[in-house]
């Protein structure tokens, strides 16, 4: 064997400048792959803020349904093609105007950056953003509490089997009548629940302007052993037609 005409050629090959090409090459796939990063994720926040969001569960105003740190898919298109929130909907919406007074002010880019990972579903949603069930439309009459304890609504008791159990459907009375375009909205778990019930004395009182709504809960994503539909209740099957009310 040739020994030294090995080592020629082992020595030709390892002596061969180094131009640069492999370096540039790495760093060119590597900024190929950081762009797809970025094109993914713009994708991602696209179709958060318009067909389907994450929302992060904070609190336990919706157990047993929701309960704290489930991720709820928010359907924002359910309601954009002449469909309105129906009573029994577990709706995502904006509390500005009906349940605070205005967005509280904050850092514009802290809040950018929360903003974005509140889309994904990575970090609580904004402190203006509620998840309650749709209990009264416009046009609705809500009353409670009938001689049962049960709330009415156009005049016929409504049991709610989705309630939290050991919760009374109200510990507050209340007889209102909720105006076109707008929603009366409480929560599953009543006893730790603040919702249209606690903002009867605030200007909008206490009714969700329609407008507002997000979207309607679709399916508990995460955690695993939780993934599940949201369906709507019938519970509120039964009761008569209002003025203005989608049944």
């Amino acid at each position: 064997m040739d020994t030294e005409a090995l080592h020629d050629t082992e020595r030709d090959s390892s002596s061969v400048p180094d131009t640069g090409e492999g370096e540039r090459s790495r760093f060119v796939l590597g900024r190929k792959g950081w762009l797809t990063v970025v094109a993914c994720a713009v994708g991602l926040l696209l179709f958060s803020t318009y067909v389907m969001q994450p929302f992060l569960i904070p609190s336990g105003s919706m157990e047993p349904t929701l309960k704290v740190g489930d991720r709820l898919l928010v359907n924002k298109l359910a309601y954009r093609f002449g469909s309105a929130p129906r009573r029994g909907d577990v709706v995502v919406f904006d509390g500005t105007g009906s349940f605070v007074s205005e967005r509280p002010a904050g850092n514009p880019v802290t809040g950018a950056l929360h903003g974005a990972a509140a889309a994904l579903g990575l970090a609580e949603p904004a402190e203006t953003d509620y998840v309650k069930r749709v209990v009264g439309v416009g046009g609705d009459h809500v009353v409670c509490c009938d001689r049962r304890g049960r709330i009415e609504v156009n005049g016929k008791p409504v049991d709610e089997p989705y309630l939290y159990p050991g919760d009374a459907p109200s510990s507050v009375d209340f007889d209102i009548a909720v105006p076109a375009g707008t929603l009366w909205v409480m929560g599953d778990h009543r006893a730790r629940s603040s919702d249209s019930r606690d903002h009867l004395g605030d200007a909008g009182g206490g009714m969700v302007p329609v407008g507002q709504v997000i979207g309607r809960a679709q399916w508990i994503g995460w955690p695993l052993g939780r993934w599940s539909s949201v369906e709507r209740t019938a519970a509120f099957d039964g009761v008569p037609a209002a003025g203005g009310s989608h049944g």
